[in-house]
């Protein structure tokens, strides 16, 4: 049985990667980092150099001109990235998404993942999703409805053959953390901030929340080390 898993470099994707080469070894897992428009590749570097210390195989995608006219914030030409929590983003968007979300990307890459997976005999998509990014529709995404809904499309439509595994769907980034501490994930390798400095910002959301993640299982991001 092989597993593919989508990887962005990040705490969440990284955590996953270790979970399936555990299960399946390395030599059955195959990691797909897609490229979407960001403003910078630090993430994309990370998973590199973390796909490489687990020895999978690692490929790339390039879906930047699916998102060509959003404004998101993540997005290369676009306005600045919010240097707040998503809690305090989420006071000032009536109810939508924050602005670094990317339009449905979760599903476009589940749906690209799925053909890739299919062309090489993988049964099962790992990704990492997790309840704190779906919280107040930040991220919905992210969710555990989506995920569901997403997972009986995909199995339906690779008759039967594929389905997705979302293991932190309805878990917190700090139970993401403890999972991977358990695994020694070398969370020195990889990379979460929406800048692309030579050091994480630290006040982003996602540094924010990858900061407390640490800070709740009594230690300190390896990245903030030092700081």
């Amino acid at each position: 049985m092989k597993a593919l898993v989508l990887f962005s470099g990040g705490v969440d994707s990284s955590t996953c990667l270790a979970i399936a080469v555990d299960k399946y070894g390395a030599d059955n897992v195959l990691a797909l980092c897609i490229y979407y428009g960001q403003k910078h590749d630090k993430e994309m570097q990370a998973a590199r150099r973390t796909a490489a210390h687990y020895g999978v195989e690692f490929r790339t995608l390039d879906l930047a001109l699916i998102f060509a006219g959003s404004d998101c914030t993540l997005l290369a030409g676009n306005g600045d990235i919010p240097l707040e929590s998503y809690a305090e983003q989420l006071k000032k968007t009536n109810g939508k998404p924050v602005s670094t979300y990317v339009p449905f990307r979760n599903g476009l890459f589940l749906s690209s993942a799925a053909s890739i997976a299919l062309s090489n005999d993988c049964s099962v998509i790992y990704y990492g999703a997790h309840s704190d990014d779906a919280a107040g529709n930040a991220y919905p995404d992210c969710s555990d409805e989506f995920n569901k809904a997403m997972d009986r499309a995909i199995f339906l439509g690779s008759g039967q053959q594929l389905r997705i595994e979302a293991p932190f769907v309805k878990l917190t980034k700090a139970d993401v953390v403890r999972k991977g501490l358990e695994l020694n994930v070398p969370y020195e390798l990889t990379w979460s901030c929406y800048e692309g400095g030579d050091k994480p910002c630290g006040v982003c959301g996602t540094c924010r929340d990858r900061m407390a993640a640490f800070e709740a299982n009594g230690v300190t991001d390896p990245l903030m080390k030092g700081e």
